[in-house]
């Protein structure tokens, strides 16, 4: 195990259900897991962050909830039914980061990344988070949106022990403990008190050049 992991908790990357991913996903699930609200929220933040030109989609399925599609946007998820309807894509692969965190991309290849409700599933986060700094071009954002839903046998236990800010910390360690990130954000996308699915994001920008421009 990475030394890196050692600021977490044994069991903390541990699932209810061990099994291999590739079976749990297998059926297709064409659902959404965020209310229309959340998903409008999601929406403005990639505006905000301006993913609009190459953007990596991880863990993706057959929605990306952009507002407008970036340029070229490209899904990498488990199940090829769902990828396959997902419109905003241009293209799309089959990819198991919990097996293989390495991504099959050239260095600086995209100008954004995204990953909506899925960070929670991740059992070896740093390495993904290290790669995908290693796919982004400097100053480009990587986002991370979730709400409090989850499959809960598929979840690490460390995200079933949290409550909302807990989740918002523990996606902050993830960048905090990879390689590559300037400041990370993590806010609530949704207004206190709103009546349907909060929407939370944690976020940061790939780390420019030493002696680069601001």
């Amino acid at each position: 195990m990475d030394e890196r992991y050692r600021g977490f908790p044994d069991g903390f990357f541990a699932r209810d259900d061990a099994s291999p991913d590739e079976r749990f996903y297998a059926p297709t699930r064409l659902v959404t897991h965020l209310d229309q609200a959340a998903i409008e929220a999601v929406g403005v933040l990639y505006a905000e962050l301006g993913l609009t030109g190459a953007v990596l989609d991880l863990c993706s399925s057959w929605v990306s909830h952009f507002r407008v599609p970036p340029a070229r946007l490209v899904a990498l998820g488990m199940n090829a039914a769902e990828l396959e309807r997902n419109a905003q894509a241009a293209s799309w692969l089959i990819h198991d980061l919990n097996a293989e965190p390495q991504l099959p991309f050239a260095t600086g290849s995209f100008d954004g990344a995204t990953c909506c409700v899925s960070v929670d599933y991740l059992v070896r986060p740093v390495e993904v988070f290290d790669e995908i700094a290693r796919v982004l071009r400097p100053g480009a954002a990587f986002v991370c949106t979730f709400s409090n839903r989850c499959f809960p046998t598929k979840a690490i236990h460390g995200w079933l022990a949290a409550d909302d800010d807990g989740h918002l910390g523990v996606v902050r360690e993830y960048f905090h403990h990879s390689e590559g990130w300037g400041t990370v954000v993590a806010e609530r996308r949704t207004p206190p008190g709103h009546p349907g699915d909060p929407l939370y994001a944690v976020w940061a920008r790939r780390e420019l050049p030493t002696g680069s421009p601001t």
